[in-house]
């Protein structure tokens, strides 16, 4: 009987560890943010209902702030990504470009943030955006990578740069695949 009981507490124990609800956090900067969209328009906001609707027990936090550079998000990085953080989506690095900082140290800063999440025990997902490649840092650091392009004037908010609500849903919909893939390897 007590194996009886003891065999039924960690059927409970491994299916609770199971359901545990997987927490991602999307860190960047304003195209993270969601610049000129309604906060539930954000990839963020849209990744998590995606999710959800699939079937996927998961909280999406949104630690993009407009503007912020590779610096600045060292900076805050132990504020943005929670200890109970399973995957992170980084998408840093226009900023850097717009203000003049050199690559070299662009490069140097995103390895970092991407060297601790790993360290951390932190899936990666590394978002390059428009022209900025950084595949090469996803190759080095062993991480999932995506390059968000779209066609230049298509989908954009009203600045004609960031996107807009259908843009952020395309963007998804491409990166979906790689984002199930982590969610896997972390159950």
């Amino acid at each position: 009987m007590r194996t009886l009981i003891a065999l039924a507490g960690l059927l409970v124990f491994a299916c609770a560890a199971q359901a545990r609800t997987i927490h991602i956090v999307a860190f960047g900067d304003s195209a993270t943010e969601g610049w000129l969209v309604d906060r539930k328009d954000a990839y963020p906001a849209q990744l998590e209902r995606v999710l959800r609707a699939k079937g996927y027990d998961v909280r999406v936090t949104n630690a993009g702030i407009s503007g912020d550079t590779t610096k600045g998000a060292l900076a805050r990085f132990d504020e943005a990504v929670a200890p109970d953080t399973d995957i992170a989506i980084v998408e840093l690095g226009t900023n850097d470009l717009r203000l003049h900082v050199p690559v070299r140290t662009m490069h140097k800063n995103l390895t970092e943030i991407v060297r601790t999440l790993r360290k951390r025990g932190i899936e990666v997902l590394l978002i390059g955006l428009g022209s900025l490649n950084l595949s090469h840092i996803a190759e080095t650091t062993n991480v999932a990578y995506a390059q968000w392009k779209l066609p230049p004037g298509k989908y954009r908010a009203s600045d004609g740069q960031h996107f807009n609500a259908k843009g952020y849903r395309i963007l998804l919909g491409r990166t979906l695949p790689q984002i199930e893939a982590l969610i896997r390897r972390r159950k």
